[in-house]
């Protein structure tokens, strides 16, 4: 089996992440780099591993959300259907057996919320885990005058967490948030759809999804 570790030493995919961060820079839009990929890597793992998954799943779901943004370095737009295009060549060049390897890019063609879906238990963990990671360390622009939308909502989350509670088939994000930078009101305005992207994804696996903004239960 192809393993994280081999898709880590991938040059043409490192080459991608480092890259696909710098154009989006440019644009201006939030980190997309290692962090964030390592992030949604280690969120995908742990979803799939507390919902009793095969250690094969939890590997291809950490693959996944390693290289689910690859797709930057062409264009942010319709970046989740590129990025699967990349990866379906280097990961079969890589030796990944074609029924992996089409679990894989799935996944990544169905992050985003204009036309995600999640069509196997691995683009489910994938789209929570790419979502929660909301977080101040993610803003570039340095000027808290000239935030946007996005920036203020990013800056004002100060800690996440995806907690998993198999037993009552609960995947829980919760998000301590700073009011006086951002009301709750504007996180709903930019990530509605994104939330309900992740009560789907949970409801594929077989879970309900909560959203908890400062200790209050929204979703």
């Amino acid at each position: 089996m192809v393993t994280l570790e081999d898709i880590k030493a991938n040059p043409v995919i490192d080459t991608c992440i480092k890259k696909g961060n710098q154009f989006l820079g440019v644009m201006g839009y939030t980190e997309h780099s290692y962090r964030h990929v390592k992030i949604v890597s280690e969120t995908a793992r742990l979803i799939m591993k507390e919902l009793g998954y095969s250690q094969y799943d939890i590997e291809l779901a950490a693959i996944a959300g390693y290289i689910h943004d690859i797709g930057n370095v062409i264009s942010r737009n319709e970046h989740g259907i590129s990025g699967a295009n990349i990866a379906f060549p280097i990961l079969l060049q890589m030796g990944m057996i074609p029924d992996d390897v089409a679990t894989v890019v799935s996944a990544i063609a169905n992050h985003e919320e204009q036309h995600g879906h999640p069509v196997t238990p691995v683009a489910a963990a994938l789209i929570i885990a790419d979502k929660s990671d909301v977080h101040r360390s993610r803003v570039r622009n340095t000027d808290k005058a000239n935030f946007d939308i996005h920036d203020r909502v990013n800056y004002a989350v100060e800690r996440v967490a995806v907690d998993v509670y198999e037993k009552e088939r609960i995947i829980a994000m919760r998000l301590a948030v700073d009011i006086d930078m951002c009301p709750v009101v504007e996180y709903f305005e930019i990530f509605l759809s994104r939330m309900l992207l992740c009560r789907r994804a949970a409801k594929h696996l077989n879970c309900s999804f909560e959203l908890i903004i400062n200790g209050s239960k929204l979703i």
